[in-house]
């Protein structure tokens, strides 16, 4: 079996960059007055000026992940990934989350499965101190297979406690964060390597009580404690690692990364990378490699850092001039 890609699995990288590039291009209608906006088109979250502080927001959804839910028949926890996503993109920037909305397309109404939806989403909500305040269900047979989740999350911040990545300067250190596992991106890539592997969802995942199936559902880790970092330290810079994974990096600063003692990857990646014969640098640019955050601090900030991002948290390398090297790996 050859090695396998993300973009052999369907997924190309470099091609949706060029496709957001795109639309930025168009996109250049501002309002001007109350609400005009702080942050180019770009950033983890779009800011708007309240006057005395700013509102963030963003939006995103749970992905090829909900082909996983499906095909075990569990839906319990994607509603956590899905107000995750949005709500670690609003930490990015320094936000603290107030408000959702969600937008449930279905190719056929399920009451049962919406329920179990709906049990992940509160619990997503519950985790982020965040109101559900409403959402949208469509029926939709014509355009959507089984179903899709998405959503968008409000947040605040005082406008001298956003964190956009411009005081970020070469010796930062870089704190690294860990993730649940594959949080919600890559599964495209993922789904194909257990599709052409000896295993099913249904099987044990090695060396765990978990099936594989099971594994790949953990919900995506929502990082609250962002919060209290922000007030308490003097944060350069936040990073959320998603789709593209150390590339990620390249969003915050124009400056480089250079890390030289990353994270351990849980096991789920590395029974895939074995699975799939996949490079090391494609794991690093394209799953979270078990490091969900990247944070940003001065030297001295490290360890009071490390306490409040909690267990596993850890100093991972520093800024320099340029680039984004990894180990051996150069991205």
């Amino acid at each position: 079996m050859r090695k396998l890609t993300y973009k052999e699995s369907g997924v190309d990288i470099h091609l949706e960059n060029r496709s957001i590039d795109a639309m930025k291009a168009v996109l250049t209608s501002k309002r001007k007055g109350f609400g005009a906006p702080m942050t180019e088109i770009g950033h983890y979250a779009g800011l708007l000026d309240m006057g005395s502080f700013a509102l963030a927001m963003t939006t995103d959804g749970v992905g090829s992940k909900v082909l996983i839910a499906n095909a075990i028949e569990r839906w319990d926890t994607i509603g956590i990934d899905c107000i995750a996503m949005n709500v670690n993109d609003l930490y990015a920037i320094g936000a603290e989350p107030i408000a959702f909305v969600d937008y449930l397309a279905v190719e056929k109404v399920d009451p049962e499965r919406s329920e179990q939806i709906a049990i992940g989403l509160r619990r997503g909500a519950e985790l982020s101190n965040m109101t559900i305040v409403g959402g949208e269900t469509a029926s939709l047979p014509e355009i959507i297979r089984g179903f899709d989740l998405a959503g968008t999350a409000i947040g605040i911040v005082d406008k001298d406690k956003v964190v956009t990545g411009e005081q970020i300067q070469v010796g930062d250190a870089l704190v690294g964060v860990p993730s649940d596992g594959l949080h919600s991106n890559g599964y495209t890539l993922a789904r194909r390597i257990i599709a052409q592997s000896k295993y099913t969802y249904f099987d044990q995942m090695p060396g765990s009580d978990k099936t594989i199936g099971e594994e790949l559902l953990t919900p995506t880790r929502i990082y609250h404690e962002i919060v209290e970092l922000v007030k308490e330290c003097d944060v350069h810079g936040l990073a959320h690692i998603t789709g593209s994974g150390l590339l990620k990096l390249h969003r915050i600063t124009p400056l480089g990364f250079e890390i030289t003692d990353p994270l351990e990857p849980q096991p789920i990646f590395h029974l895939l990378q074995e699975l799939g014969d996949v490079d090391d640098a494609e794991m690093y640019r394209t799953f979270n490699m078990g490091m969900g955050f990247v944070i940003v601090v001065p030297e001295e900030e490290v360890g009071k850092t490390c306490r409040i991002m909690g267990p596993g948290s850890k100093a991972i390398g520093s800024v320099v001039k340029e680039g984004l090297r990894a180990g051996a790996m150069t991205f």
